[in-house]
């Protein structure tokens, strides 16, 4: 049973992969990641799935698609060890697990490293003193989920997907990335696939436009893990960070 006492066997892996993992240039730097966690690990996670009751709404853009009864319909849970405190033991373990890795610093700097020259890009030279602040969500979206062309808020440094389909058979719900050729259109240019333990990185700059495809009613849930690097540098950013934790733990209670 995968729990915390494999986390770093799983950190050695997740960073192996980032360090091997395919760049590509267009429409914008990004990482296509492939064999994300250990076999064992992947289908332990998906045998952990939490019950539909244990999620709750996202905010954000997504807040503004919902179900035919009115739900979100995109739902999460942080992968904190005081949101998931309430699984049941065996899932609990494998989330503490998945958690502690995602949040490590071995993780957050094999992805650094990779994105260093968009990094650069945006925050200079002194680009490897930036704080990050990894928050990792697992999100679940169902049929009727969107989200529009948008680059990502500047809050974010780095953000990164993780899909987690049991099989290939919903591909094409993959996050479409585009190029910008007016004030007001986008180019379609490439998406990725919606396939068993891949993902995709990148650092958020300007030109990350990306989106999703309207979920349609073929898919059950569009499972996935969000990691997102929050800018952590300023006063500001460092209280708002770990303000953002404590108000969701308030929430969920």
């Amino acid at each position: 049973m995968t729990n915390e006492s494999d986390s770093g066997r799983i950190i050695g892996h997740v960073v192996d992969v980032i360090n091997a993992s395919a760049r590509h240039e267009e429409p914008f730097y990004h990482l296509q990641l492939v064999n994300v966690f250990p076999g064992d690990v992947y289908s332990a996670l998906l045998e952990a799935m939490p019950r539909r009751e244990d999620y709750r709404q996202m905010s954000g853009r997504t807040k503004f698609t919902r179900t035919n009864d009115g739900s979100g319909t995109r739902t999460k849970i942080d992968l904190f060890p005081e949101q998931i405190r309430h699984l049941p033991h065996e899932k609990k373990s494998v989330w503490m697990a998945i958690g502690k890795v995602l949040r490590s610093t071995e993780v957050r700097e094999a992805f650094r490293r990779r994105l260093a020259s968009s990094l650069e890009k945006r925050f200079g030279p002194d680009y490897t003193s930036v704080g990050m602040y990894p928050i990792p969500i697992l999100t679940r979206d169902v049929p009727g989920y969107r989200i529009s062309v948008h680059p990502d808020t500047r809050w974010k440094g780095m953000t990164v997907q993780l899909y987690l389909p049991r099989d290939r058979s919903i591909e094409h719900v993959g996050t479409v990335f585009h190029k910008r050729i007016s004030e007001t259109s986008f180019e379609k240019v490439l998406q990725m696939s919606f396939s068993p333990n891949t993902g995709y990185a990148f650092a958020v700059g300007q030109d990350t436009y990306h989106s999703v495809d309207t979920v349609g009613p073929e898919v059950q849930t569009r499972d996935s893990i969000l990691l997102t690097y929050f800018v952590d540098r300023t006063p500001l950013q460092v209280v708002r960070n770990r303000m953002r934790r404590l108000g969701n733990f308030v929430l969920k209670g």
